[in-house]
């Protein structure tokens, strides 16, 4: 936490206290921390649409280095809030930002989610509709929490609209379509997260030519679709094998797509 060894917060810092702040995670493997730019400059500009000081690449990276040998292979989370500030909701506006780096193992997830995919269920608990804060992976996760509430290990993620009843993410993920060979995923400019995978998954799709079209998205849709697939920095890209009564093959443009970004991932770690 801010440069030194730490398992604490402080009681007053408005992360804590409102959830005033935003985070981003992402992988390393051998050693090197995956798609790293990308995370920076999420973060530095989701810091900047809410006016917290953001404290510098230098200074995340110098905390990256800190954690020592131990993360070689990992996850990584960093946190930046607005640092601690007095009772009440008006946001500091001298306080020092406080940001906080921690290492986390990799989940195991079996191979078989790769290979087959995996089994999605409809959260009924909706997304609201806020444009300032869009795309913005701020540290007020309720909606995310209450909606993985609603199922125990039965599936692998939940699929969550908003209060207009489109579709937007997963709980932990953005979400994407294939019909007749074009990407589909939904817009994320009313809610919901703009992962970083999401925008490297657009490109990719691009640079191989596939038409991308980002749109509204009904959940009644998603029985139409030849393929569908969910994304995140940890997980990759997950093949969606079923969303209610309806199953989905593990199709071509989402083998390609997945081809294409361990290609992109493993260029990283050589580079590094």
């Amino acid at each position: 936490m801010n440069g030194r060894p730490s398992e604490f917060v402080d009681v007053r810092d408005r992360g804590f206290q409102y959830g005033d702040g935003v985070f981003t995670t992402l992988r390393v493997s051998g050693g090197q921390p995956l798609l790293l730019s990308r995370h920076l400059d999420r973060l530095a500009d989701a810091c900047s649409r809410l006016g917290i000081s953001y404290p510098g690449d230098e200074s995340v990276l110098v905390d990256l280095r800190l954690l020592g040998p131990e993360a070689a292979e990992g996850v990584v989370k960093i946190q930046i809030t607005r640092g601690i500030g007095g009772r009440g909701y008006r946001p500091v506006t001298d306080g020092e930002p406080t940001r906080v780096v921690s290492l986390h193992s990799v989940p195991g997830f079996p191979q078989a989610y790769y290979r087959s995919g995996v089994s999605v269920t409809r959260c009924s608990t909706p997304l609201g509709i806020n444009t300032a804060l869009a795309g913005i992976k701020h540290t007020n996760r309720l909606e995310q929490v209450l909606g993985r509430g609603e199922w125990a290990d039965e599936f692998q993620e939940g699929l969550m609209c908003d209060t207009e009843g489109f579709l937007v993410e997963g709980t932990m993920s953005n979400l994407f379509m294939v019909n007749a060979g074009q990407l589909e995923t939904p817009l994320i400019d009313r809610c919901g997260v703009s992962g970083v995978m999401r925008r490297l998954v657009l490109e990719i799709a691009r640079s191989q030519g596939i038409a991308v079209h980002e749109r509204r998205v009904r959940p009644e849709e998603l029985a139409s679709a030849d393929e569908v697939f969910l994304t995140n920095c940890v997980i990759g890209i997950w093949p969606v094998a079923r969303v209610a009564a309806r199953s989905y093959p593990v199709g071509e443009v989402t083998r390609v797509l997945s081809v294409c970004l361990e290609d992109y991932q493993r260029s990283e770690v050589l580079a590094g």
